[in-house]
């Protein structure tokens, strides 16, 4: 696996575009995180559809074309340096196959940023566009705009991008040991159901695979974990970071579960990484090569996450 084409960090005054791939976005919050991102002195513009709501389905912000629309449009917008997601939920996989990955490939590379059910589509920009994304907190959502760490990371890795080359979690290791590769992964569920879809990734072969989910039972999350192995996409993979497993099972519960399914693997595993559906998430940069301390709870970025 090889590290992506690195996006250019941002600037004072750059102009960030707020789209909705999923699901419906609160106006209230909504506006709070336009609030956070003008604090940085940057420019917000929202995407058309994004207060949308479907007419049948309530889970999804709008028709699916309407949403692909917007991200489209805010990519191959050139006056446009980012793109950030309002919120997760579910609609990512039905709008990621409208998308014209060609025209967005024209656009060239731009800033990236969402979670959870934006997995889906940091897979999408990883296999089509060949682009480093930025897996962190999300402009609409109640863990950002009432988090200051998340915040302050997020801000950090955007604007001054080498001083977080170190991402210090405070994880505790599951496997011990050192493992170098490229970061992916995401919503542990979302890429099991990316199996099998147009253009997926084959495996997670070379990678640092980060994992995280929520509200998932336990035998749901060894459902999803066990799908990935068989499938064999975690052949290969070089070592495991662990990230939040809000409104799941306990812990207690799902810890025998990561250790059954994942400590076999023979690679290193860290827990409790802090990244995810969890207060002060850390934005991890995937598509970088980087070196995972499992005994320090650290990842260590070869390069800063944007040029």
């Amino acid at each position: 696996m090889k590290s992506l084409l690195r996006p250019h960090r941002l600037a004072p005054g750059a102009r960030v575009a707020v789209v909705a791939p999923s699901g419906p976005v609160p106006e209230e919050r909504l506006q709070a995180g336009l609030d956070v991102l003008r604090g940085w002195d940057l420019d917000p513009v929202v995407a058309p559809h994004v207060l949308d709501r479907h007419s049948t389905f309530d889970y999804l912000a709008g028709a699916d074309a309407d949403r692909a629309a917007d991200l489209q449009g805010a990519w191959c917008d050139p006056s446009v340096d980012a793109v950030l997601c309002a919120r997760g939920g579910y609609g990512a996989q039905r709008m990621a196959d409208l998308l014209d990955w060609e025209a967005m490939r024209a656009a060239g590379p731009k800033v990236f940023v969402g979670f959870s059910d934006v997995t889906a589509l940091h897979e999408a920009f990883a296999t089509r566009l060949g682009l480093v994304t930025l897996h962190g907190p999300m402009a609409a959502g109640a863990d950002f705009i009432k988090n200051a760490r998340a915040q302050d990371h997020l801000k950090a890795t955007l604007f001054v991008p080498e001083t977080v080359r170190t991402i210090v979690s405070g994880g505790t290791p599951l496997v011990p040991g050192r493992a170098r590769g490229v970061t992916l992964g995401g919503c542990l569920t979302l890429l099991a159901a990316e199996l099998g879809t147009p253009r997926a990734r084959h495996c997670a072969r070379g990678g640092l695979l980060c994992l995280e989910d929520v509200g998932e039972e336990t035998y749901r999350l060894d459902r999803s974990v066990t799908q990935l192995l068989r499938a064999g996409w975690l052949d290969g993979v070089r070592g495991v970071l662990l990230g939040s497993w809000e409104e799941c099972e306990p812990y207690e519960r799902v810890r025998p579960l990561l250790v059954d399914r994942l400590g076999g693997l023979g690679v290193p595993v860290v827990e409790d990484f802090g990244f995810g559906h969890c207060e002060g998430a850390l934005t991890i940069p995937f598509g970088v090569t980087a070196e995972l301390d499992a005994g320090a709870g650290t990842l260590t970025l070869d390069q800063p996450a944007l040029r």
